[in-house]
């Protein structure tokens, strides 16, 4: 049995065959039954099994013995049949190693297997034909098929029986292969004519316990005589063939002679069945006798045939012959490589020598064509040597570094020596495992980061990076604050770092103007064991920020007393006055301070160098300058975002002290108003926006009241009932001033700023009333709406200068009432009411005043007690009162105590005409009022419609 294998192991061994142990078993023995106790035949402690991870190594074998670990016993695995395992090879064993490792050893045992009678003798065919000729000789033999026995030994074939014996005997020979052939040996002549055919039975027997048989019929047809049976040239051929020759090659050529004639004569071939699958493998030309090959020969399963040829006439006789084939060896198999362990780790500091693998080989082939020979490449640190027959092992030859190769594939070539040589190979990998053995290592010798100062606590500030070319938990890398001291505080106080990730955390707020920079160490450790480490050196730099604003060195400024620079008169153009001197905490640019003069009483006369903070006179000083002169510089430095500071210069111009002196105490003192300004501002934007919002409120709380009131008043239901105040109806139209004009009247102190607005004639705003009427108050209003409009074609002229009366003519204060609707506008200027021009002549009595808001309202509670009368006395049928009490009637028909009325332009005063009114009115009354049960009761006439009013009735009107 060959043996294959591939071991790794992890620290010095040696190869040692400690020896050899044998069993004896018989076939067919249940699963785990006992073989044997190795533990007490080879000396070996249970606890050496075990720790030494026995197993066994049985190749490409199947496995049919298991080892039990816990007793140190073998076991049956699998069903054991001798025949499948050797077939006719006797004895039969099985081999197979035991190995165990650290350190490793194996142990070859070899089980033989015996044979069981566990197989019947069988015939291939079911039966066997003959044809004889009854004039056949005594003593002529046929040769009858062999039985096959698959058991060996005495459970093998042992003899023959034949069945019955009146004509013929069995004749046994024994053959070179251990087989017996059987001849059946004519005794008694055949008769055709008493019996023409005959039926035998050939039984086969064992030696078995307890004995097994098999048989067969035999089938003989009596023919007419055949003198003469054909005769082989050679009782025994011999030949050889090569074992890969192809299906189809002639291996030799068997001949018979038969000396009759005719049909007699005609010899055909065939080959006798035989135990092995020869026939299978070969067959034979029935006319020709020539054997060929029917299937592949292979030498290393079977290299010599035996074939029995066997050669009848058409007459029945027959002959027979032997031939013996020989299988000739061709290199035609490949070395076979085994791996005699699946370990795969090796430590990277194993020292040089060690065993890492053991490996088998076999070549099934014969000769030169089965020696086999492995090498490996030459640029690893491996070597390969051979440890016994068909053994070999790799050792290590030099130091391994997992760092460098972490994995090997080592490709094992092993090749024979035949021609052409043949090989195979395979690639083992080989795992390096790691060992601590370097610490880590920074990515820089040194840092360097910087920080902004004011920064806030916990921000990051910078990373550091170490690397360890170990692996898994030895190039775990942690980052370990190094204990140090910065100022005499520890360095934890200022910094933190992260120990998975190295990042650098500030702990506190740094200020530039108390630490500008500072250095650590940090210390990297792996997680090997022993840990390894290395330190880093971390240098933090702190950057400035502008958070100081400048400090004003000179002058002093001090709340209780006030310093005065001063400067003659006859100082010149460039003369130093002071030098505004300031200094800023902060470094850089953030510390560059500029000087602008801000405000000054005198612009024109002093300035300030922007670099230096030096005041200085641009021009020459002169008696016109006042004494006291305040300076306000700004100090302003170069940052981003600027800081700046101001300071207040007080000079005093003056060329003596006591000059100085009677000034000083007048000096006004600087207030600070910078941090008040703001407060002031924010609070005007309040108040303002306070009050925005109020009088938005009010105005639309105004809006939607006075829309509510508006809505009311237009959906009432009241009866409106025509209404014409006493003697302001002038029907016929005889009176001085017609009454279908309405003026407007605005005067100003500038006569040529004046205005008058002449209205539409008042008849069109009265009311027909006519039952047929089918018009409604809305559409009247509509109407009226359009006649009001400037450019309608109705609109009238005004009147011409033929109306005017004398200077006798003009009433008094206690005159009567003004007879027509005429409206005033009282446009002030100045704060004054306007009065009429030069040009218009005034009369005797004094300019009327417009109504108070007190008359106003005593007229509207007038009007609102008539309405009230009104409805009470309303009957169905009637208009409502929303015309007579609309915005048109509200204030301007109420009687005016004041009587006169100046036309501007004019040198007359209207009044007027009591007869004509008396007789409009009786005229108006006539036309225009309903019957008297529907008529209401004349209502005493309304004051004058005042300005107040005048606004009021606009905007209902707009409503």
């Amino acid at each position: 049995m060959g043996l294959l294998g591939l071991f790794f192991i992890t620290l010095p061994c040696f190869i040692l065959v400690s020896g050899q142990v044998g069993y004896s078993i018989p076939e067919e023995m249940p699963r785990g039954s006992f073989v044997g106790d190795i533990s007490q035949d080879l000396g070996l402690d249970v606890k050496r099994l075990k720790s030494g991870k026995a197993h066994i190594y049985t190749g490409n074998n199947a496995e049919y013995i298991e080892l039990d670990k816990e007793k140190g016993i073998l076991l049956i695995k699998n069903r054991v049949d001798r025949e499948a395992i050797c077939a006719q090879t006797a004895p039969c064993a099985l081999n197979f190693q035991v190995i165990l490792e650290n350190p490793m050893e194996f142990y070859s045992i070899t089980v033989e297997v015996t044979d069981v009678n566990d197989n019947t003798p069988i015939f291939k065919k079911g039966e066997m034909k003959f044809r004889i000729s009854e004039s056949a000789v005594t003593g002529t033999a046929f040769v009858l098929e062999q039985a096959i026995d698959l058991d060996v030994g005495k459970n093998g074939l042992q003899s023959y029986l034949l069945y019955p014996m009146d004509n013929f005997r069995l004749k046994l020979q024994n053959q070179v292969d251990g087989g017996k052939m059987v001849e059946m040996i004519l005794e008694k002549p055949l008769d055709r004519e008493k019996k023409d055919r005959l039926s035998l039975v050939l039984t086969a027997v064992d030696g078995g316990e307890p004995q097994l048989s098999g048989s067969v019929q035999i089938h003989v047809n009596v023919l007419d005589s055949n003198d003469n049976a054909p005769v082989f040239t050679q009782k025994v051929y011999k030949s050889s063939v090569r074992e890969e020759s192809p299906v189809g090659t002639v291996v030799i050529k068997v001949s018979a002679i038969d000396s009759d004639e005719g049909s007699n004569a005609k010899i055909s071939y065939e080959i006798l069945n035989s135990v092995d699958d020869a026939s299978e493998i070969f067959k034979i030309n029935k006319e020709t006798g020539e054997i060929q090959l029917a299937g592949n020969t292979d030498y290393e399963r079977k290299r010599q045939y035996q074939l029995h040829v066997q050669a009848g006439d058409e007459g029945g006789l027959t002959d027979s012959c032997k031939v013996n084939l020989e299988i000739i060896d061709t290199n035609d198999n490949t070395p076979a490589i085994n791996i005699m362990s699946k370990s795969t780790v090796v430590s990277e500091d194993v020292p040089s020598g060690t065993v890492v693998t053991i490996i088998n080989t076999l070549d099934p082939d014969s000769g030169e064509n089965g020696k086999v020979q492995c090498k490996i490449k030459r640029d690893i640190p491996f070597s390969i040597s051979t440890t016994s027959n068909n053994f070999f092992s790799i050792v290590t030859d030099s130091q391994l570094d997992r760092e460098t190769e972490s994995e090997y594939n080592i490709t094992v070539t092993c090749s024979d020596e035949g021609v052409p040589s043949l090989s195979s190979s395979v690639t083992l990998i080989l795992q390096i495992s790691d060992v601590n053995d370097n610490p880590p290592v920074f990515e820089r010798s040194s840092y360097e980061a910087h920080i902004v100062e004011n920064n806030t606590p916990g921000v990051s500030i910078f990373t550091v990076k170490a690397t360890d070319a170990d692996w898994n938990q030895n190039a775990r890398v942690s980052y370990i604050l190094e204990d140090t001291s910065v100022n005499g505080v520890p360095v934890s106080s200022y910094v933190s770092i992260s120990a998975d990730s190295g990042v650098i955390h500030a702990v506190r707020s740094f200020d530039y103007e108390q630490i500008k920079d500072f250095q650590f160490s940090v210390k990297a450790q792996d997680g090997g064991s022993p840990p390894l480490s290395s330190n880093v050196t971390v240098k933090i730099l702190i950057q400035d920020q502008n958070d100081n604003p400048p400090q004003v060195l000179y002058p002093v400024q001090t709340g209780g007393s006030m310093v005065a620079e001063m400067v003659p008169r006859s100082a010149d153009v460039g003369y130093l006055v002071t030098k505004v001197v300031a200094v800023d905490v902060d470094s850089g640019q953030n510390a560059w301070l500029s000087y602008k003069l801000q405000k000054a009483t005198d612009r024109a006369l002093f300035e300030v160098g922007l670099q230096n903070g030096e005041i200085r006179t641009i021009r020459q000083v002169t008696d016109k300058d006042a004494v006291k002169q305040r300076l306000t510089v700004i100090v302003e430095d170069n940052g981003q975002p600027s800081r700046s500071a101001t300071v207040i210069v007080n000079v005093m111009v003056a060329d003596s002290f006591p000059e100085v002196m009677s000034e000083f105490i007048d000096f006004p003192h600087d207030k600070e108003y910078n941090d008040n300004l703001t407060f002031y501002l924010v609070l005007a934007l309040v108040v303002v926006s306070f009050l925005f919002i109020t009088c938005l409120v009010v105005i639309i709380s105004v809006k939607i009241y006075r829309w509510k009131q508006s809505r009311i008043l237009y959906q009432s239901n009241l009866p409106v009932i025509p209404y014409y105040p006493p003697r302001y109806s002038d029907t016929l139209g005889t009176g001085t001033l017609p009454h279908v004009y309405n003026y407007e009247v605005c005067r100003t102190t500038d006569s040529r700023k004046s205005d008058s607005k002449f209205g539409i004639a008042g008849s069109q705003n009265v009311l027909i009333m006519d039952p047929s009427s089918t018009g409604t108050m809305q559409r009247i209003q509509n109407e009226k709406s359009i006649l009001d409009e400037p450019d309608s074609p109705l609109e009238q002229k005004p009147p011409n200068n033929d109306w005017r009366f004398t200077q006798g003519q003009r009433p008094g204060p206690s005159g009567p009432h003004m007879p027509y609707g005429t409206h005033i506008r009282w446009t002030p200027k100045n704060g004054t009411r306007a009065t009429g021009g030069p040009e218009v002549a005034m009369g005797t009595g004094p300019w009327p005043q417009p109504p108070t808001e007190a008359e106003q309202l005593q007229a509207l509670m007038a009007a609102a007690n008539e309405v009230s009368e009104a409805t009470a006395t309303l009957g169905p049928g009637t208009m409502g009162l929303s015309t007579r009490y609309s915005p048109q009637f509200t204030l301007q028909h109420v009687p005016d105590y004041r009587q006169n009325v100046y036309i501007p332009g004019s040198t007359a005063t209207l009044t007027s005409n009591p007869q004509q009114q008396q007789a409009t009115a009786q005229q108006a009354t006539q036309q225009a009022l309903p019957p008297p049960q529907a008529s209401a009761q004349a209502e005493p006439p309304k004051a004058a419609q005042t300005p107040a009013s005048k606004k009021k009735s606009t905007k209902k009107e707009k409503k």
